[in-house]
């Protein structure tokens, strides 16, 4: 029996936040790691993978001409990636990157929409692939890791089967579209992309394994550990 056909998926970066906790006096996802942008590594993975024929990278407004020229240097050959000013909030940001995609979508040409935080440099191929593959097959997917250790506030009481949440998330194209829609309508904002899929849609959310190298660049030593974790 033949393997079932690759999803085809488009991929919306999400790198419209300021970035100010990790310093540096520029946009966190346009430092160096290892001398290349933070927002550079998640591009460059993203529009390897055969199976996404479309990046679309969200930034705010005053890095467009920064992003413009990432993208321009760091896109493989061949490849396509669209840029587009983000909003005030995230949600506000992924409607953005989802709208370039509407038509493609609404032509049935997009089977599943995967959005990465720009900000998670080292999530890799294979979980971009687990996602996507889940997604395609149950309707949603994110990765997400065990939390443990932890205690109520009060110290009183320890918490368990609790994980936490990353990204890549990946949603069948359609609902997801009409999801963002519907939130727009509502003036509905979601603390993630799942958030909203879950208020508006009945799609069953698969979480996959993530991994622990999967962090994100918030803090300067944020950055220190992805350089050591990358070399």
């Amino acid at each position: 029996m033949s393997a079932p056909p690759a999803p085809r998926v488009a991929v919306v970066l999400v790198a419209a936040g300021s970035g100010s906790r990790v310093g540096g006096g520029t946009n966190k996802v346009l430092l160096p790691l290892l001398g290349v942008p933070v927002l550079a590594w998640s591009l460059r993975t993203a529009a390897s993978l055969e199976y996404v024929d479309q990046v679309v990278v969200v930034a705010r407004e005053a890095d467009l001409a920064a992003v413009h020229a990432l993208v321009e240097r760091h896109l493989p050959v061949g490849r396509e990636a669209a840029v587009v000013t983000g909003g005030p909030t995230r949600h506000a940001s992924e409607w953005r990157g989802l709208s370039v995609l509407r038509p493609r979508i609404e032509a049935g040409d997009v089977d599943v929409v995967a959005v990465h935080d720009g900000a998670r440099p080292l999530a890799d191929a294979e979980l971009f692939g687990a996602v996507c593959r889940a997604a395609h097959e149950h309707g949603g997917a994110l990765p997400v890791r065990p939390q443990p250790g932890l205690v109520t506030a009060d110290g009183r009481r320890h918490v368990t089967g609790l994980v936490g949440v990353q990204t890549p998330q990946a949603f069948r194209a359609g609902p997801l579209l009409e999801a963002y829609r519907r939130a727009e309508d509502d003036g509905f904002t979601g603390t993630d992309t799942a958030s909203c899929v879950a208020t508006y849609t009945d799609l069953p959310v698969r979480a996959v394994p993530g991994t622990a190298t999967n962090l994100k660049v918030t803090f300067a030593e944020d950055l220190a550990l992805a350089e050591r974790l990358l070399r």
